[in-house]
């Protein structure tokens, strides 16, 4: 029975202890240039699903019309452009980040196809180890709404309001 346990200890921490060794030799990429890990768009694409599934089917309390819009649009400029491009121009700094953010109003690079609960649920609680901020203690709930719909809509905004 002894043998038994030695050999489960053993087997256990052989994987932790290559771990340990794998990253304190460098061997994990931590520049923004690295690869991605095996297996991590995976492991994070499932994590992240998990955390905001409880949203999916939640619906915005208005619709973004209107004073919305302008809203949205100052919003979006203050706080999301940096890194996620504004109107049609992209930004370069994005090129620069691990995983690059996506660049919205450029051809096919919209989120309209995201359920608007999953857009609010990463506006407003943000992605680690991405980048993404969440903004839950920037942003007013009204204003997390309008920056959502704008995203959300992105493809249907008015020009005007892009610029």
């Amino acid at each position: 029975m002894k043998k038994i346990i030695l050999g489960l200890l053993i087997g256990i921490s052989i994987p932790f202890a290559a771990g340990y060794l794998f990253v304190i030799s460098g061997g994990m990429p931590v520049a923004t240039k690295g690869e991605p890990l095996p297996l991590e768009h995976f492991i994070v694409k499932r994590a992240l699903h998990a955390a905001f599934k409880n949203d999916l089917g939640k619906q915005a309390p208005f619709e973004l019309t209107g004073d919305h819009v302008a809203a949205a649009a100052k919003i979006y400029k203050n706080n999301c452009g940096g890194c996620h491009g504004v109107s049609d121009h992209e930004n370069l700094m994005a090129k620069g980040m691990f995983p690059p953010a996506p660049q919205f109003f450029q051809p096919d690079k919209d989120v309209k196809d995201d359920p608007i609960g999953e857009i609010y649920w990463k506006v407003k609680n943000g992605i680690r180890l991405t980048g993404m901020p969440g903004y839950v203690d920037i942003l007013n709930e009204q204003e997390l709404w309008e920056v959502s719909l704008f995203l959300k809509n992105g493809a249907t905004i008015p020009e005007e309001a892009k610029k």
